[in-house]
């Protein structure tokens, strides 16, 4: 725990929870994975793809700050979106700022509602981002700024760009001024809270989506069910579970073609994350409409899958 040794006695340390709400497609993501300095959230351009909470873990001289990515703000229309909507609830508990994040190059110069509903329900400081500047010419920015100045008191209001980095370092000292002072939750090196297993899931569902980007993605759960250690070797083996016959043969592609192509690019990605040579396996199952079925989602959505893991251990002790 080097961190708490060497910032618990520093009067001026900061330290807090932040959860990031905003529309499917802002660069929540993106943002969380920038200021992590790592990868641990996937990034896609189909909308609504983070499914559950992925806290990100920042640590700089002055403060630490636990980053809340939650999954795209959207009117649910089937089980699994219910669920990523009640994620987004949950986020907003016990957190110390909320971090509003507006697509401005989407954004007309009016305040989004939905996004103010949540602003207005949090009794904390709330700290607006317009992400994506670097696309939107600047006599368009003053009037979205003016827009959400006159709807809202927001603690900040910060143009950033997420994917080049132009005003992050601004929003992370404007949200390290609103944490309180205190010591570190998480050791200086540690970058997220998700266990390998669950990063390993994340990585092979999000070059599962980009192969099949026009072939509903949101259909696709992705289970790793061995995760084994070896001195030289780490062994995953993950099942990938879609909705219909059709997408299944999308999925493994002519004579297995894309589901090699899939299984290559989230095996060399995992290994610069992982730091290991990996053996990846990939098998494809059909969960008929598994999206709409409240017990299918709680046995495919990894929050649920974690906690019978720890069920399982704890059993076993």
């Amino acid at each position: 725990m080097a961190t708490k040794e060497s910032s618990a006695g520093r009067q001026d340390f900061r330290s807090g929870f932040v959860a990031i709400v905003g529309r499917p497609n802002a660069g929540k993501s993106t943002l969380v994975n920038r200021l992590v300095g790592q990868k641990i959230a996937i990034v896609t351009s189909k909308p609504q793809t983070t499914r559950n909470r992925i806290q990100g873990i920042a640590t700089k001289p002055q403060g630490q700050i636990i980053f809340i990515d939650t999954p795209g703000l959207h009117e649910a229309d089937s089980a699994l979106g219910r669920q990523m909507m009640q994620e987004v609830a949950a986020a907003l508990e016990g957190i110390d700022v909320l971090l509003l994040m507006v697509d401005a190059s989407r954004m007309h110069p009016h305040a989004d509602e939905l996004l103010l509903e949540k602003a207005r329900r949090f009794s904390g400081k709330t700290i607006l981002a317009l992400n994506k500047v670097d696309r939107l010419p600047k006599p368009k920015l003053l009037p979205l700024i003016d827009a959400f100045r006159k709807a809202f008191e927001f603690a900040a209001i910060l143009p950033i760009s997420a994917l080049e980095g132009a005003g992050c370092e601004e929003l992370v000292d404007e949200i390290l001024k609103q944490l309180p002072q205190g010591a570190p939750y998480f050791p200086e090196d540690q970058v997220t809270d998700q266990p390998e297993r669950f990063l390993a899931a994340e990585i092979i569902r999000e070059k599962a989506i980009q192969v099949m980007y026009h072939e509903v993605p949101y259909a696709l759960a992705v289970v790793v069910e061995k995760y084994e250690e070896t001195p030289k070797l780490l062994r995953i083996e993950a099942l990938m579970n879609v909705e219909r016959d059709s997408q299944k043969k999308i999925l493994i592609g002519h004579k297995g073609e894309m589901l090699k192509k899939i299984g290559t690019e989230a095996r060399k990605e995992l290994e610069t994350i992982l730091g290991s040579k990996i053996y990846l396996g990939l098998f494809v199952k059909v969960s008929p409409d598994w999206r709409e079925d409240p017990l299918r989602v709680r046995e495919l959505d990894w929050r649920y899958q974690l906690e019978g893991l720890t069920s399982d251990l704890d059993d076993k002790e």
